[in-house]
């Protein structure tokens, strides 16, 4: 059974900034591909945590401090490839 938004958010609650609500994108391929980046990747920076990952006007927008604006346009593209498939 896929992990659902609410399930992904507490999962991660170490690395979400108080008063945000997380990742809001209920898509099965999405939250696969954010649970395993998070797993292999981001959770390992020290510095790393997230506001929001969200659809805006139908583009991905993921909202953190830790990571170089690169890193984050990277993800929002991946994020973008799999909501359009």
């Amino acid at each position: 059974m896929q992990m659902t938004t609410a399930e992904f958010n507490l999962k991660y609650k170490d690395y979400l900034v108080e008063r945000h609500y997380g990742l809001d994108i209920q898509d099965d391929k999405v939250i696969a591909y954010l649970d395993e980046l998070f797993e292999k990747e981001l959770i390992k920076i020290p510095e790393f945590k997230f506001f929001q990952i969200k659809l805006k006007f139908n583009y991905a927008c993921f909202y953190s401090s830790g990571l170089t604006p690169e890193k984050e346009s990277e993800i929002e593209k991946r994020i973008n490839e799999l909501v359009k498939n």
